[in-house]
């Protein structure tokens, strides 16, 4: 699938994300706390992140934020939290196309990943991308109700 069709889909298909661009990569945001992104795309390597080998021609990863359950109920345990520069240790090839994974440096904090997805898994990737909005939406809700006082 790619890049730009899974861009459209996302800002399309969830009502009032936004993209910010920044050296090439995506991030996906819901109101006002533009800080932290539900969801992002990644399309190059940099010195705290390689192991997905994303130097490869046209290669990208599609990450998201869940909730702990699903995180559980997908990889079964939470990965160990990687020291600085390190990568979590949940046993994925992490330069593997088209498979859903953990991420490789935030899996530990419930963020899934996958390569290239093809069209079959993107769909397979929706509801975790619709769950990542869901609860960026939650937590721009309480933000605004924290900020009047409600």
């Amino acid at each position: 699938m790619k890049l730009d069709l899974i861009k459209e889909k996302i800002i399309a298909g969830l009502k009032d994300s936004y993209v910010q661009e920044a050296d090439g990569d995506l991030f996906f945001l819901f109101g006002a706390d533009n800080r932290f992104p539900f969801a992002t795309v990644v399309t190059s390597d940099n010195e705290f992140d390689h192991i997905s080998l994303l130097s490869r021609e046209g290669v990208f990863r599609l990450n998201a934020g869940i909730g702990k359950d699903s995180f559980k109920a997908l990889f079964g345990h939470l990965p160990s939290r990687p020291g600085i520069g390190g990568f979590v240790d949940s046993g994925p090839d992490f330069a593997a196309l088209d498979t859903l994974m953990p991420h490789p440096m935030y899996g530990n904090m419930y963020w899934i990943s996958v390569l290239n997805p093809t069209n079959a898994t993107f769909e397979q990737f929706w509801p975790y991308l619709e769950e990542a909005y869901s609860l960026a939406v939650q937590k721009d809700r309480n933000i605004s109700k924290a900020g009047t006082g409600e």
